[in-house]
């Protein structure tokens, strides 16, 4: 991923910054519309992964839709040329004034979590003699086999509508003349590398989708959200996921129903790869038990590491000589906070001030996450080798 030129090209930059790969964002793009076209599949990116404004033109550009968690995410993704509707709005706690700025623009959909959600969008709604259309998120009690701080679709999670409520939910429905049911929607977690979990997903919408019809409701949309995870480990090697199996799965094992439609909300998949957070070494500091590399980006920079332990492959761009003696580092940031460390024993060639490192496999919740901590400077970018 990083030649010389560009390499060059960074020792010029003031550091620290986010380099994104806008080729592998295309490719990855390609990959997307090839595989999920074969199957009349619709993809909403995530925009809550990265709303960079080069990649978000990029991935609009490419018709995909948008999956916003926010009122100020539909009003970006809305800036960004993204039709409305191409738009849906999930989340757990939207305010009244998101709802309202959602029924304004006549998006296409509201991911409803709770019956009590339901009620508030049906008044909002009615106040602007607007019918809302509406996709239920239902909890499915699938296991996403991943870090419990990104899975989402437990009986023990906040999200959705759990499956002994959908008979309430239906009858609130009944009485409520300003939202309109087209769908269900599900989502289990993110960072899923095991496509049985998919499988297993599919077997609770199947189940849900003759639920709904056995009570005369025929669905339009099955929307079964995203979740696909990325190589934090290789990122060279599989720099674009496994779309092809990814798309496969679901429609060997998601039943539709005539002229239903597939929705599917991709984050991580699309960007992760395309981004790296770029450091420079501030020092070194041997002892007799660690050894430390203090780079001059932090947690501020990159919070995954220091929220829930991620893993992000450290690389290094300065010292290319492979005879060189090689040391293991704890990988630290400048932050005064002990949990400020992007990896821990890495084995790495004797670092020494100066030195670029680059923190890999960055574009997915990486700068959305940055913050102004010990009244940091705000975190800039450099695009396929071209100057902010």
């Amino acid at each position: 991923m990083f030649d010389i030129e560009l390499i060059r090209e960074f020792e010029r930059e003031e550091t620290p910054f986010y380099y994104y790969d806008l080729d592998l964002l295309k490719r990855t793009l390609k990959s997307i519309d090839l595989e999920a076209t074969k199957y009349n599949f619709h993809v909403h990116y995530a925009l809550k992964a990265n709303f960079n404004d080069r990649l978000l033109r990029l991935i609009q550009e490419n018709g995909l839709g948008a999956d916003c968690v926010s009122g100020n995410e539909v009003l970006k993704a809305l800036e960004m040329g993204f039709d409305a509707d191409k738009i849906v709005f999930a989340g757990v706690g939207k305010s009244d004034k998101e709802i309202n700025i959602a029924l304004e623009n006549n998006i296409f959909s509201f991911n409803v979590e709770s019956i009590q959600e339901l009620e508030v969008i049906n008044e909002l709604a009615a106040e602007k003699n607007k019918v809302a259309r509406v996709a239920l998120r239902i909890n499915p009690n699938v296991d996403a086999q991943t870090h419990h701080y990104i899975t989402t679709g437990l009986d023990e999670n906040k999200f959705g509508i759990k499956s002994w409520e959908l008979e309430d939910c239906i009858n609130t429905l009944k009485k409520l003349s300003s939202v309109k049911l087209i769908g269900i929607h599900f989502h289990v977690g993110s960072q899923i590398t095991d496509l049985n979990v998919f499988k297993s997903l599919c077997v609770k919408v199947n189940e849900l989708n003759n639920w709904f019809e056995e009570r005369g409701h025929y669905l339009q949309v099955l929307n079964v959200g995203g979740g696909l995870g990325v190589d934090y480990h290789n990122p060279d090697e599989n720099d674009i996921p496994d779309f092809e199996s990814y798309f496969k799965t679901f429609d060997q094992f998601l039943e539709r129903k005539l002229n239903q439609e597939v929705h599917f909300e991709l984050g991580r998949a699309v960007v992760a790869q395309s981004g790296s957070l770029i450091s420079r070494v501030l020092y070194v500091k041997k002892g007799i038990k660690k050894n430390f590399i203090i780079l001059d980006a932090g947690m501020t920079e990159l919070m995954r590491p220091a929220l829930y332990q991620a893993y992000h492959k450290v690389q290094q761009l300065s010292n290319s000589d492979e005879s060189s003696e090689t040391f293991n580092y704890d990988v630290v940031g400048p932050i005064c906070e002990s949990s400020d460390c992007f990896a821990k024993e890495v084995s790495l060639r004797e670092a020494k001030r100066g030195d670029l490192i680059a923190i890999r496999s960055a574009g997915a919740y990486g700068e959305v996450m940055s913050s102004g901590y010990n009244l940091r400077n705000e975190i800039r970018y450099v695009y396929s080798g071209e100057r902010n």
